[in-house]
């Protein structure tokens, strides 16, 4: 026979285990921005640790309008770039005493609609969508769902380029891989292959139309194709394989837009019998940590992608926001994956 179940713990309990009035108690575990003496906190923190406390937070959104969690959309946990994003945001959510949600797209635009309506229902503070935005028709409705959850009290923030009335957090994806092509025209690369997502989504658009302006500039290179995949190790690796048993030329440059798809072209240069950066080149962009630790290193645009999450956090707890922040701070980094190479 089970032992009887035990109620919960309620709010009244923690108080009088601590000793402190009902409203001191409800100040330190329901995130209340008035202050409260440490020592009572320590008090009340402990007993509702020995007592099993756990705030209700559906009580706690109907009482403030608002719960304290940060809802968060990405596109694909498995990748780095998300999981680095996701890391930051944890960060400031933890220091403001709020707790994250993490949500995953699939870079579906009518998924993204679906999340974000049933997202509403648990009264989030913020919304940050971090997933790959799209220009395409199918993101229908999303406006109308961002703007009921405005309407109830939450704060929307985007990645990237987003509508005047939303908190964004600026990446210049184009300019970034803009200073890449350049860089690696001046290395003497001269003809290149670019592995994209699908057109319409903008971060990979955007960082298309940056390499090829860098790298054209002036007439010193040709971009000789671009082949649309996706955003996956799998996309970067059965593109280039497919580039490779068509013949690409020794001293072609590949350039993935994300280091997830070079890695998986990277592979697929193996795999082929031909080899990385004296035969062919490859480029990525992100500095994912795995780029770092294989050989040769990927030669990439490093985004400081934790110190991203934190500002999108950010945007969303802080009062007062800059709308005409610069955007965070991206940096060329050359590895063994592009030696230079002497122009013919």
């Amino acid at each position: 026979m089970n032992p009887p179940a035990r109620s919960a713990a309620t709010l009244n309990d923690v108080a009088r285990e601590a000793g402190v009035s009902l409203a001191t108690a409800s100040r330190v575990l329901n995130g209340s921005e008035r202050k409260v003496a440490e020592s009572y906190r320590e008090r009340v923190e402990s007993a509702a640790a020995k007592l099993g406390y756990s705030a209700n937070l559906s009580a706690q959104a109907t009482a403030r309008g608002t719960a304290a969690i940060v809802a968060l959309l990405v596109a694909d946990i498995a990748d780095p770039y998300f999981g680095q994003i996701a890391s930051g945001v944890a960060r400031g959510a933890d220091e403001a005493g709020l707790v994250v949600t993490i949500a995953i797209t699939e870079r579906d635009a009518q998924r993204e609609v679906k999340l974000v309506r049933a997202l509403r229902g648990q009264r989030p503070r913020g919304l940050i969508l971090a997933a790959s935005r799209t220009d395409k028709t199918d993101a229908a409705g999303l406006s109308a769902e961002l703007d009921a959850f405005a309407a109830g009290g939450g704060r929307v923030v985007a990645l990237g380029r987003s509508s005047a009335d939303v908190r964004s957090v600026p990446l210049d994806n184009r300019a970034g891989t803009a200073a890449l092509g350049v860089a690696l025209a001046e290395r003497g690369y001269r003809e290149a292959i670019i592995i994209g997502a699908a057109e319409g989504i903008r971060t990979s658009d955007d960082r298309i139309a940056g390499f090829a302006e860098g790298f054209t500039a002036n007439g010193s290179g040709t971009i000789r194709t671009i082949v649309r995949g996706g955003f996956t190790r799998d996309a970067g690796y059965n593109a280039a394989a497919a580039l490779l048993a068509g013949g690409v030329a020794e001293g072609t440059l590949i350039f993935g837009i994300s280091d997830v798809v070079a890695i998986g072209a990277m592979s697929a240069i193996r795999d082929a019998g031909r080899s990385v950066g004296t035969d062919i080149a490859v480029a990525g962009f992100d500095d994912i940590a795995t780029g770092r630790d294989i050989r040769p290193g990927l030669t990439t645009v490093r985004v400081p992608l934790e110190e991203l999450g934190y500002r999108l956090l950010h945007a969303v707890v802080d009062e007062e926001w800059d709308a005409s922040a610069a955007p965070i701070e991206l940096e060329v980094i050359v590895r063994g994956s592009t030696p230079e190479r002497t122009a013919r």
